[in-house]
């Protein structure tokens, strides 16, 4: 489905893996080691070479607009640029609000009242109101207490049954990643990618 082939960033390494439809693979390794320029690389943030498929379209052949709904990052630190919470959604699912712990409402809150744990979620709610086929989530649970982890988790795993769609997911948690993960992989000090 996602194919990454002979990426390098920099003076890193060069790396080739895919993801597979419905697939959530766990990336961990040491602070540094280029987790969170990877998944920049992968949406074309940062100067890069390699090539980037899915389902057989090259990152190339797509606008960049387009590209990044398609295969959507999520940063440690999300950006707010409206007053209120709802201005960032094209439509507001208070089901979907609901499910990750928050109040019903919370739509009309202005952003400065938000906690990082509920930007957090937020984040990942916008996210995935653009149905994207390829999740990058860095540390999405990082600032969250156990039952939020836990809401968190299972939305990104309904939403790749739902959607067929692949997930790299970036987590320092040992717990998170026994159980969260199909697959694991590593990166090294080095910025090599290995299978864990």
């Amino acid at each position: 489905m996602f194919h990454v082939n002979g990426l390098s960033v920099r003076d890193r390494p060069a790396l080739t893996f895919s993801l597979q439809a419905g697939e959530l693979v766990c990336l961990s390794g040491p602070s540094g080691s280029g987790k969170t320029q990877l998944l920049r690389a992968l949406v074309d943030l940062d100067p890069n070479q390699g090539s980037v498929t899915l389902n057989g379209a090259s990152r190339e052949s797509l606008p960049p607009t387009q590209w990044r709904r398609r295969v959507a990052l999520l940063t440690a630190d999300s950006h707010w640029w409206e007053v209120t919470v709802a201005q960032h959604f094209n439509r507001f699912d208070e089901q979907q609000v609901e499910r990750l712990g928050l109040e019903r409402g919370v739509g009309d809150w202005l952003v400065e009242r938000l906690s990082s744990g509920e930007k957090q979620r937020l984040a990942l709610l916008r996210l995935l109101a653009n149905r994207p086929e390829v999740l990058l989530l860095d540390e999405p649970t990082a600032n969250l207490d156990d039952a939020n982890r836990r809401r968190v988790e299972t939305l990104v795993r309904d939403y790749l049954e739902e959607t067929r769609g692949c997930c790299l997911w970036v987590s320092h948690d040992p717990q998170q990643l026994d159980k969260l993960c199909d697959r694991r992989m590593t990166m090294t000090t080095r910025g090599e990618l290995e299978a864990a």
